[in-house]
């Protein structure tokens, strides 16, 4: 186990340190710069901010400087609002994230697995396909597409819902329901496949054939079984959601860690789109690590030995 973890360890800085380098590269050959807006600076103004910022040094110095930055906890200042940290950004904006995210896992896992349980129980049936065409829908379908359809009916038209804001639990609904919706979808349609899978197999019918109660059969036997897809997918999905949907807070209007990274990009605020980058990326590692050590809690029989 301490082998794997170690192991884990140095891989997770080798992906970091690629992630680092491809964004800070590619961020680099967009056309524009920080101080290019809609009333450009004069050239003079321009010169002395890049002088000012270190982006006048050429790229690979910028690079290797920044790196030695970040090692030490340093993510930079912001170029575009002045004075601000990129922590004390994400320190701010990230518990925004993290409410909205919390409540949309729970809107997927529960009514995910719920309706890919009911899919398989009722493999073939009216209330199965039905299912599985909302589930297409909901993956086919993109986000911004279900928020901004979601305002309309919710908000403008039958006035049940606020369209923005974030301080009352109504205000978490739509935002919330926008986030999940394509996930909800996903892990349906992946419960039903598992679980269709898991039912017909020996052990679950020698569970039927003495005489256990139906419920009992399911989730106590099958669901564990068929729910370890599930708990992989939640890896990425967690990391993704709890540090903000890029586009679904923007929409909504919601000060957390997705808008201010829509904005970094609009901007070429390049500290802040490296720092955001980077907290996601080790977010994303730590969830996969919690993920993996989550499988022999799930099924004993699986076991990490390496």
């Amino acid at each position: 186990m301490l082998h794997y973890i170690i192991n884990r360890f140095f891989i997770s800085i080798i992906t970091l340190f690629i992630i680092v380098t491809i964004t800070f590269f590619l961020m680099h050959t967009v056309p524009g710069g920080p101080f290019v807006g809609e009333k450009p600076l004069s050239e003079v103004a321009i010169a002395n901010l890049n002088k000012k910022y270190g982006l006048d040094k050429p790229l690979t110095v910028q690079y290797f400087n920044y790196l030695k930055n970040a090692i030490k906890g340093d993510l930079g200042t912001s170029l575009t609002k002045i004075g601000q940290s990129v922590s004390a950004t994400i320190k701010r904006a990230f518990p925004v994230s993290f409410r909205l995210g919390l409540f949309s896992i729970f809107i997927s896992t529960t009514i995910g697995l719920l309706f890919g349980i009911v899919a398989a129980l009722k493999h073939g049936k009216v209330l199965d396909k039905a299912i599985m065409i909302t589930a297409t829908l909901g993956i086919a379908v993109p986000s911004f597409v279900i928020a901004t359809v979601s305002i309309i009916v919710f908000s403008v038209k039958l006035k049940l819902l606020p369209a923005y804001g974030f301080d009352s639990f109504a205000q978490y609904i739509l935002p919330g329901f926008a986030l999940s919706f394509s996930s909800l979808s996903f892990m349906a349609r992946l419960m039903r496949s598992s679980m269709l899978d898991v039912i017909h197999q020996d052990f679950i019918k020698t569970a039927k054939a003495k005489g256990l109660p139906q419920y009992v059969v399911i989730f106590k036997h099958a669901l564990r079984n068929a729910i370890i897809p599930i708990v992989t997918y939640l890896g990425p999905l967690s990391a993704g959601i709890l540090t903000g949907s890029f586009v679904v807070e923007k929409i909504f209007n919601i000060p957390g860690l997705g808008r201010y990274f829509v904005e970094s990009i609009t901007q070429r605020d390049y500290p802040t789109i490296l720092g955001v980058t980077i907290f996601y990326g080790v977010f994303l590692i730590l969830m996969n690590f919690i993920v993996d050590l989550s499988y022999g809690i799930i099924d004993p029989r699986i076991r990490i030995d390496n």
